[in-house]
């Protein structure tokens, strides 16, 4: 009872003090800004004092998984979301704790794409949280209490017959499913709270034998396997769905069967075979996939709303779905307020790379011959920074590869074919952070090359077996991580910082000219913007993958950021929340 009363009183005060307090000095949504930016305009933190910085409190949450919140701090509270999607409020000046929410998890479904969530949405007194168990919950901001709950999958989990398929040809336990959760933080809009589905584009990992080592490969097999994705709204007050964007259409989906990337790069297409085979499989739309892994930017303006769609499915294995497979593997831009379509870019027509587009997109204008035009930006798992006129979807221009590149757009061989980047990217989901001053974005970027492999299974009574691909580490090839600074009205690169480790996580800048981001080796790190010199760093227990958040409360300026691994990468787990400031 006391707890309760407390916790009122904290309320009240919050809610007294709201209106002074400058979300400008907080981390109010999952980008930063309206523009998703992760752009800080603190500057109490700078480049000269940078090395001073100490730590200011830690919080352990007891679970040690994957993770990759972004917390969210608005009115002097930090709302983090855990593995397994507890929540919990604590005074982000002290990281005491003032309430908690315990998931109740349905054990009755798969989870398709580990415990990991990347963050909530807080508005209107609500905290709003997509679950690895395919819900969407609403959450008292006050006090944690569930307001609501809402089934967005329909209880439809996993796919998991044609596991058996692989058995007696590979090495490692077979895991994953074509089961839907959500990972995505939601944004709220107008009344509404906008999700995707992940989990739908149907690819197999095949675990390595050694628990701490990253995956041992990724399979997409040939067949009806997977469902379609969707992004959709629902309302703030009772969960109920306003609209839904499905991103295979029913119509359609086979597109132009074109010969290219809309930038030009050529892509090993039969053509001919593909429209030979289409009334083969003409159903192949039902089982689309097309997850919803970033959270969306919305252009306030006019409404518009921008996300990034997954592979098609199956993953790799493209024998069974011919056509250009729409629209997935593209940044689509709906009409915010009714889910319509406004165009799409299709980055790669029938992907058979698992070419997701992952990062969240960013809103800036470009400069050009003395014109500035409203654009928005997305890192690719290709290596390449996309720009594109945010009102029409015309392709501006795409940057200098981040990342090297080899091979790219090739056919899996029984050989086996190094390529590189491949599945896991380019820039896997870790959002950039954008420097509209000085002109820059920073990009989380990985060099990790894999070997793309085609194989044939031995069928009945002579027959050809099921076909299926796969992408595996190349074990001697070196992998390491480049953070990389990009002109976002030319696509030069500025300068470019190389770590031990592939960068997966995410970035942070801030307006006195600093750069964070993480390693899976433990390291944050802060860099000069303008030079790419390193100025900084601090140690924790496990993996910094998840992107860390600056924010400013009684005019003392921190810096967080969770601290769990990956285990999909092989970065040591943790169950850390860590906060530096000056002394």
């Amino acid at each position: 009872m006391r707890i309760r009363q407390i916790l009122g009183a904290l309320s009240s005060v919050l809610m007294i003090t709201a209106c002074s307090v400058d979300t400008q000095e907080e981390w109010p949504l999952f980008g930063g800004n309206e523009l998703h930016q992760r752009h800080s305009p603190l500057t109490q933190i700078t480049p000269d004092n940078v090395n001073e910085l100490e730590p200011a409190w830690e919080f352990h949450s007891g679970i040690e998984a994957t993770f990759q919140a972004t917390p969210i701090v608005k009115n002097g509270v930090m709302y983090v979301s855990l593995p397994f999607n507890d929540v919990v409020a604590l005074d982000a000046a002290s990281g005491e704790r003032l309430w908690r929410y315990q998931h109740d998890w349905d054990e009755t479904r798969n989870m398709c794409c580990g415990p990991a969530n990347r963050g909530v949405a807080v508005s209107q007194g609500r905290v709003f949280m997509g679950t690895v168990d395919g819900r969407l919950i609403a959450l008292d901001a006050q006090t944690g209490a569930k307001l609501w709950d809402e089934d967005v999958t329909k209880g439809k989990s996993g796919i998991r017959e044609d596991i058996s398929i692989l058995a007696g040809d590979t090495e490692g336990e077979v895991s994953g499913t074509s089961g839907a959760g959500l990972n995505m933080a939601p944004m709220v809009y107008k009344g509404k709270v906008i999700i995707g589905i992940t989990g739908v584009g149907y690819g197999l990992h095949l675990d390595s034998p050694d628990p701490n080592a990253p995956l041992g490969a990724v399979v997409g097999i040939a067949g009806k396997y997977g469902r379609r994705g969707f992004l959709a709204a629902y309302d703030i007050e009772t969960g109920e769905q306003a609209w839904q964007f499905d991103t295979i259409p029913e119509q359609g989906w086979e597109g132009d069967f074109v010969e290219t990337t809309p930038d030009g790069e050529i892509l090993p297409r039969d053509i001919e075979a593909e429209k030979a085979a289409a009334d083969d499989y003409a159903d192949a739309w039902r089982y689309g996939g097309g997850s919803a892994w970033s959270t969306p930017a919305i252009d306030h303006d006019t409404d518009t709303l921008y996300f990034g769609t997954g592979n098609p499915s199956p993953q790799m294995e493209g024998s069974s779905r011919p056509g250009d497979n729409l629209y997935t593997s593209s940044l689509v831009a709906l009409d915010a307020t009714t889910g319509e379509l406004k165009w799409y870019f299709q980055q790669v027509p029938h992907d058979m790379w698992g070419y997701d587009v992952a990062s969240p997109p960013v809103l800036f204008d470009v400069r050009r011959d003395g014109e500035s035009i409203p654009a928005v930006g997305q890192a690719g798992k290709t290596g390449w920074f996309y720009v594109l006129n945010r009102h029409t979807g015309e392709l501006i221009f795409k940057s200098e590869a981040y990342v090297p590149q080899q091979n790219m757009f090739q056919s899996p061989s029984k050989a086996g074919t190094v390529i590189y980047p491949g599945v896991l990217g380019g820039s896997n989901w870790s959002p950039v952070s954008l420097d509209p001053e000085r002109r820059l974005v920073f990009i989380a970027g990985i060099h990790w090359p894999v070997t793309y492999s085609l194989h044939q299974l031995e069928g009945k009574n002579g027959e050809a077996g099921v076909q299926y691909s796969s992408m595996s580490p190349v074990n001697t090839e070196e992998r390491y991580g480049l953070l990389s600074a990009i002109n976002i009205d030319t696509g030069e690169l500025v300068w470019q910082h190389k770590t031990p480790d592939p960068l997966l996580g995410g970035v942070l800048s801030t307006a006195s000219g600093l750069v964070f981001s993480g390693e899976g080796s433990g390291e944050l790190f802060a860099l000069d913007s303008e030079s790419g010199k390193k100025l900084w760093s601090a140690s924790t227990e496990a993996g910094v993958n998840a992107p860390p958040i600056s924010y400013q409360i009684g005019g003392k300026q921190y810096v967080a950021v969770v601290a769990g691994g990956n285990k999909l990468f092989g970065f040591k787990g943790g169950d850390a929340l860590k906060v530096w400031a000056l002394p």
